[in-house]
């Protein structure tokens, strides 16, 4: 049986002297002696513990993250002006800045994205520390990439990589922005599967618990990463076929065996899977108190239309797309998103799976190519919006002002990039191997 590893062990230089007697100190961790070669959160006695972390770059994360202090991440976002404000979660509100060698040595000049934990929020720590723990280990292109990370007295930060189209849901659902094209659409579904994928085959597998449009997020050519690790879960090892767990997520995309029971297995990643699928080929939000009592669930309003599709495809498709989506297409996505969202979690299939499907629908041609696909950026103070007061109060705890900026808006088409994409489309084996 391996020993359980504590925080004091693998973090040596995040306690004081004060806190550790001499008997209780430890020898430096060993990734070697945790099963699978990889730190998770069941091989942390204590993941809750409030930790200094002043030397994390010395531990088993050092060798993929930097540590930030708050001075310099104030630095880079402007003191977290409401100019570079790019949104908020569960965690807390984002902020754009940008890294240089300045801040680091040997940093590559990038626009980066830091996430700062609201102290008043539903998360906290031990979120945080899950974060920390899977993306400063996990390294894949189809997972947003952690740069670093800020622990200092109550302030807990993290900085990753900046990915400029934001997340799919404000893709998808923004009142003004013009509709995702089919062929967007099917390759974001193609690179989250992927994502999941790489998750789920891990030697020690994760469970990613809180897939949504939200937590997807997208660079400039619309490929997708998942984001937002702080709900993730080391899957069953062993003998065991799940991970017993309260129920934690969001309404709408939680699988029912786990809602009832607390019993969290891969499977029901795929069934919050089934249900982004679902969005992306109706339009249609998750939950929406605004549509009819019968619609306001979309599984259980478009679960009949999907068990008949051939007979109801026009009643659930897009009909902002304007016809313009593979028939054929459309019918093996809609087979798909009903597997993923049936009731018994063995009927489902493997994300391998999904991902094999969605390949095969993205590589058909029955589509119509070449019309507009115009992306409009909203103004600052549209992003911000009822934000903005939350905000206000983060930041006026670490000594900061809010900043606002005129109005602007930009217009950007992406005509030429869609226009060859019949064949020259990048498959997601040939982002693959230009990250690797």
């Amino acid at each position: 049986m391996v020993p359980k590893i504590t925080l004091k062990s693998i973090f040596p230089g995040c306690f004081s002297s004060k806190s550790l007697p001499m008997e209780s100190k430890k020898q430096p961790f060993n990734p070697h002696s945790c099963s699978g070669g990889r730190l998770s959160l069941s091989d942390i006695s204590d993941p809750g513990s409030p930790l200094s972390m002043n030397d994390l770059s010395n531990s088993i994360l050092g060798s993929n993250l930097h540590s930030f202090t708050l001075s310099e991440l104030k630095f880079i976002t402007n003191d977290f002006s409401s100019t570079n404000f790019l949104g908020e979660g569960g965690f807390g509100p984002v902020f754009k800045g940008f890294l240089d060698d300045k801040i680091r040595p040997g940093l590559d000049p990038q626009p980066v994205a830091v996430k700062l934990l609201d102290l008043d929020g539903n998360q906290g720590h031990r979120e945080w520390l899950a974060e920390v723990v899977f993306l400063g280990q996990l390294r894949h292109p189809y997972l947003v990439k952690l740069i670093g990370y800020c622990c200092e007295d109550e302030h807990r930060l993290l900085v990753y990589e900046y990915m400029a189209r934001g997340n799919l849901e404000n893709q998808l659902f923004r009142r003004y922005s013009v509709s995702l094209p089919w062929l967007t659409r099917i390759k974001i579904a193609l690179c989250a599967a992927k994502g999941l994928a790489f998750l789920h085959e891990e030697e020690k597998p994760v469970i990613y618990r809180d897939f949504k449009a939200s937590n997807i997020l997208l660079d400039s050519d619309y490929n997708a990463k998942l984001s937002d690790f702080g709900l993730a879960k080391d899957g069953p090892e062993g003998d065991n076929t799940h991970v017993t767990t309260r129920v934690m997520g969001t309404h709408g995309y939680a699988a029912p065996e786990y809602i009832m029971t607390g019993h969290l297995t891969t499977m029901s990643d795929v069934y919050g899977f089934g249900v982004v699928l679902l969005e992306l080929l109706t339009g249609k939000r998750a939950v929406d108190k605004k549509r009819p009592s019968r619609e306001q669930n979309l599984v259980e309003w478009a679960r009949p239309l999907l068990k008949d599709y051939q007979n109801n495809l026009d009643k659930f498709i897009d009909q902002k797309l304007e016809g313009k989506f593979s028939i054929e297409g459309a019918k093996r996505a809609s087979i798909l998103a009903y597997e993923c969202l049936s009731h018994y979690a063995k009927n489902r299939p493997t994300m391998n799976r999904v991902v094999k499907t969605l390949e095969n629908i993205l590589s058909l041609n029955d589509i119509s190519i070449g019309h507009n696909f115009v992306y409009i950026v909203p103004n600052g103070d549209q992003m911000v919006g009822e934000k903005k007061e939350n905000c206000g109060k983060l930041r006026g705890r670490i000594g900061n002002r809010q900043r606002h900026r005129g109005k602007s808006r930009a217009v950007y088409s992406d005509t030429a990039l869609y226009r060859t994409w019949k064949y020259e489309i990048k498959s997601p084996e040939a982002i693959d191997g230009q990250r690797n």
